[in-house]
């Protein structure tokens, strides 16, 4: 799997309610529209385990079959769509992608 992973913190004037529900809402009707999207995973952050880590909201781990299919995704209306919801949020986003390995299943 090639992976996009979102961490995301909500705009200052939501709350992290209002953010979650928007996210696994009205943006995830966006979301599942991406061509070639195998997979999402999406986490509620509900606390941070150090201080350094706080001020973020949810994670989201999409996942494709390869480079080449995340970045068809991006190039696509539907990535755009999703884009433009967002629109000016004022949230804050780290976005990184890469090449899952599975390390462990108990």
């Amino acid at each position: 799997m090639y992976n996009l992973v979102l961490l995301a913190s909500r705009p200052p004037d939501w709350t992290h309610e209002q953010f979650i529900e928007w996210w696994r809402g009205e943006h995830a009707e966006l979301t599942y529209r991406l061509p070639g999207l195998r997979a999402w995973r999406h986490t509620d952050v509900d606390s941070a385990l150090e201080s350094r880590s706080q001020g973020w909201d949810g994670v989201s781990v999409l996942s494709f079959d390869s480079e080449e299919d995340l970045r068809t995704a991006l190039a696509s209306p539907e990535w755009a769509a999703a884009v433009a919801q967002v629109g000016d949020m004022r949230g804050r986003r780290i976005a990184v992608m890469g090449h899952e390995r599975e390390m462990y299943t108990g």
